[in-house]
């Protein structure tokens, strides 16, 4: 496969999740990710997850999640050894990634004021949980926070049940993928080199474009609705055999095709039915209806029955029950490793939403461990052997 980020070196400075996701997508797409750690303890998600024994290995699950492909040096920042030799690193780079909280980089002295003075062509990408500047940039922003703070969980749930968080941490990799689509555009202006200043806040936000919207545009505030889809009906979760059935039956013709599918002919021509607008007013009566027929049958029944007549529908899964769909797993989504140093076990994890050409883009090295290319990497841009094993002495790497 030809990976349109060959030859991009980026240096990877974040932590736990928005940070390392974003790094996660331009290492599948070619790019050389290396992670430069704090010394010892490296990258807290090295410490997360639902695995105990992993955690205490430095392997943590969530750390595994997305970090298979890139290479990891351990470095001081804080010394002056430490600077000047990142600043050697960063004459090799092309793009550089970070989500500390703003202001510490510049207090480090290797915020992009001083490090474009090093590398003019320099993409320096800084994620946070608000940006840059503004009233609110000195709190510290977490998934969770970022949740709350935009709106997302006033709109999730029911009325009985929001707010409501939404079940994975949506805002940090909204934002680790905002933050590579960003990296991946600058890569691609002339001449490089930019400063790219990604809030997790406005990302998140950017991607509520419909609820957002209803708001600004028609001055409709946004509500939780649960499983209802509010711009059309019936589109939302019906109660089948057995679980439970997604419909969007969005369009006319395809409201026609299921009432007689589930042999519910007669409520076509109903009044509170005839129309969209009418169905939506009264959407809870007519899901009651449609349910006393789809609760005699299986929800995947119903699913492939409805698609074959070109009625959207799906049932709803667990996480299990779709990693072993042939949608999936036979689409090259998930990638194995063997026998996985710091793990010791085979470890599967998952790639990108992305084919190209047909392929999935993948790596072949797994995660590393904390500081496992120290040698490589520094002896690459030029320390010597001695000045490695003095560095080491020193706890500057």
């Amino acid at each position: 496969m030809n990976k349109p980020l060959a030859g991009i070196r980026v240096l990877d400075l974040t932590n736990v999740l928005a940070g390392p996701f974003c790094c996660h997508q331009l290492a599948h797409l070619g790019a050389e990710v290396i992670k430069v750690e704090a010394i010892g303890r490296g990258d807290l998600a090295r410490q997360l997850g639902a695995d105990p024994l992993l955690n205490e290995k430095n392997m943590g699950v969530s750390f595994l999640a997305q970090n298979a492909g890139k290479k990891s040096v351990t470095l001081n920042l804080k010394s002056d050894k430490g600077r000047a030799l990142f600043e050697r690193l960063v004459e090799t780079a092309d793009v550089l990634v970070e989500n500390f909280r703003p202001g510490v980089m510049k207090r480090l002295g290797v915020d992009y004021e001083a490090l474009k003075v090093i590398k003019p062509t320099l993409i320096y990408c800084a994620i946070s949980g608000f940006g840059q500047d503004g009233p609110w940039v000195g709190r510290p922003a977490y998934d969770q926070i970022i949740q709350g703070a935009s709106g997302i969980m006033s709109i999730t749930g029911d009325a009985d049940s929001a707010p409501l968080r939404v079940g994975y941490p949506v805002a940090d990799t909204v934002g680790g993928m905002t933050a590579a689509f960003a990296v991946s555009a600058a890569l691609n202006a002339s001449p490089r080199g930019s400063f790219i200043d990604v809030s997790m806040l406005e990302s998140v936000l950017a991607t509520m474009g419909w609820a957002v919207s209803n708001y600004l545009v028609a001055g409709v505030e946004p509500t939780p609705n649960g499983n209802e889809n509010m711009t059309s009906a019936p589109s939302g979760a019906f109660e089948a055999k057995g679980g439970l059935l997604n419909i969007a039956a969005n369009k006319d013709e395809q409201w026609i095709m299921l009432a007689n599918h589930l042999g519910l002919p007669e409520l076509i021509d109903r009044p509170e039915y005839a129309t969209r607008e009418a169905r939506k007013k009264n959407r809870l009566a007519l899901k009651v209806e449609l349910e006393t027929a789809l609760l005699l049958r299986p929800a995947r029944d119903w699913a492939k029955e409805l698609n074959a007549l070109g009625v959207p529908a799906g049932a709803v899964l667990t996480v299990p029950e779709v990693l072993q769909m042939p949608q999936i797993a036979d689409r090259g989504f998930c990638k194995d490793y063997k026998n996985v140093p710091g793990v010791g076990r085979d470890v599967t994890l998952v790639t990108t939403g992305i084919k190209l050409d047909g392929s999935a883009p993948s790596v072949d090295a797994p995660p590393p461990q904390l500081g496992q290319d120290n040698d490589s990497i520094w002896l690459d841009i030029g320390v010597s052997r001695d000045e490695l094993a003095q560095l080491k002495s020193e706890a500057v790497i």
